[in-house]
């Protein structure tokens, strides 16, 4: 992988119990963030973007983000750029079949972007664990620039990403109610949105873990960074 960047932007990682922290800052610093990992409200707010990550239950992850719920969505009307990473991307919607699965009922989602979050059949083996493929369905900064298989940028800049893998694990995956909502696909079984954005276009989410996924990942974090920096 290529070396870290100037920093660019300032980026708060929302630490609300769940999530693999490190991993995220280190990728984020390699995309030229500063990075606070922080439960203060008053960081957040002062951030060029956010980032919330998560693994583990829907439920759970909504009950610990319970006392952020107010701030983000506040921060996201605003016009903050706000980057949810796998739990973090299901938490943007509006709900999931994740909790009536378990049996703890209905649990509402952040609903920055309309939609829910329903399992996969069982036709496949559940969890998807490892790696896969991205389909670019429209543009959006998450996906432009040049890709990992184009570093002199002869690609496409706005489908850079198209084709190319990332790393999954997950259960349950993202069904937004707009299928404008869905900025690049996967298949696995179904084919199923695996980077979604609202209508503003500054909440977006990847089902994957871009800091697990090489070059791809990279070029997605820095193109958030870069985002951040613009705003």
């Amino acid at each position: 992988m290529r070396g870290q960047r100037q920093t660019v932007a300032e980026v708060a990682v929302v630490d609300y119990g769940l999530g693999n922290l490190r991993s995220v800052t280190r990728g984020l610093e390699r995309a030229g963030a500063a990075v606070d990992v922080t439960d203060d409200p008053d960081t957040i707010v002062d951030a060029d973007g956010i980032v919330l990550p998560g693994v583990g239950a829907f439920s759970e992850g909504m009950d610990n983000a319970g006392p952020f719920r107010e701030l983000l969505v506040e921060q996201a009307e605003a016009g903050t750029p706000l980057f949810g990473i796998c739990l973090g991307m299901q938490m943007l919607l509006t709900s999931s079949e994740e909790a009536d699965h378990e049996g703890e009922g209905e649990v509402e989602g952040l609903d920055l972007i309309p939609g829910t979050n329903v399992r996969f059949p069982d036709s496949v083996k559940v969890p998807q664990m490892g790696w896969n493929t991205l389909s670019v369905q429209r543009t959006h900064p998450l996906v432009s620039g040049p890709g990992a298989a184009d570093p002199d940028g002869t690609a496409d800049s706005d489908r850079s990403v198209d084709g190319e893998y990332a790393y999954f694990v997950h259960s349950y995956y993202a069904r937004p109610d707009d299928p404008d909502a869905v900025v690049a696909t996967t298949e696995y079984g179904p084919e199923f949105a695996s980077i979604v954005a609202n209508e503003a276009g500054n909440v977006f989410g990847t089902q994957f873990h871009p800091e697990k996924s090489g070059e791809t990942g990279l070029q997605i974090l820095r193109n958030f960074v870069d985002f951040c920096a613009d705003r």
